[in-house]
């Protein structure tokens, strides 16, 4: 069932996605040569529990996952696309890191991701991060009050056809509120004019991840989590929680 939200309902979720804006941020700053990916989920769970969230990512293990997530943001580098665990891998010159973190505040939730480089970028790496912004960018224009959730989903994927870059198969968006996943799901590719209709307070969690070697297709970690490009190449992912009002999307996960 998809859940309409209320005016005062989009405010408090607006708090909720400050605060993950802010532990994204914590995150990234945290974020250099040498450092293992764990300082930075610690840098993340302060920020939540100085503003009195809660983690949904800390404890939660959907039907495909062999054990509960064991840290408050996922950390992917390099060829892992998403759901990487922070663990003890320390950060080297040249990496691309995709952060993803939410935040529960007073019954609502925000989820967001960043992708960004450690140190000298390789140029390829800045042309992927930008693609996947421009996706982003483009299915966030797309979420107005008329549209479809199909209208979104081909707007992010034209961006990625066009950037010669796969979208993993059967991972995309999704609805958010009172959980960080709800109804309705939202493909990284589809039809427009297809899907459940955009209504004023509507809220989505919009995720294009792109694959720069093309292909569509993962793999799946031993740890039953990370997912990887099944070519080796990098992978970005950007995500914002967005509201469909009748004033035009608004970013919910800002500063």
């Amino acid at each position: 069932m998809v859940e309409i939200k209320t005016d005062t309902a989009l405010e408090a979720m607006r708090e909720a996605g400050r605060v993950v804006a802010h532990a994204l941020a914590a995150a990234r700053a945290a974020a250099a040569v040498g450092v293992r990916l764990r300082e930075l989920d610690e840098a993340a769970r302060a920020v939540l529990t100085k503003a009195g969230a809660r983690s949904p990512f800390l404890g939660y293990q959907p039907s495909f996952a062999p054990i509960p997530f064991p840290a408050v943001i996922c950390a992917s580098v390099n060829d892992a696309i998403a759901h990487g665990i922070p663990d003890g891998y320390r950060l080297r010159d040249g990496d691309l890191v995709g952060i993803d973190c939410g935040a529960e505040l007073d019954g609502w939730t925000g989820d967001a991701a960043i992708s960004f480089t450690v140190g000298t970028p390789r140029p390829a790496d800045l042309e992927l991060i930008a693609a996947t912004q421009r996706a982003l960018d483009a299915g966030i224009a797309a979420a107005t009050v008329g549209h479809r959730i199909g209208d979104i989903s081909h707007a992010i994927g034209a961006v990625a056809r066009r950037a010669d870059c796969g979208m993993p198969a059967d991972f995309g968006g999704h609805g958010i509120g009172r959980q960080m996943h709800e109804d309705p799901h939202l493909p990284n590719r589809g039809r427009p004019g297809r899907g459940f209709p955009l209504r004023h307070g509507l809220t989505l969690a919009i995720e294009p991840m792109l694959m720069a070697g093309g292909r569509n297709d993962y793999y799946t970690d031993p740890d039953g989590w990370t997912l990887r490009t099944i070519d080796g190449s990098r992978a970005a992912h950007i995500e914002h929680t967005i509201a469909v009002t009748e004033d035009g999307p608004r970013i919910l996960t800002l500063p």
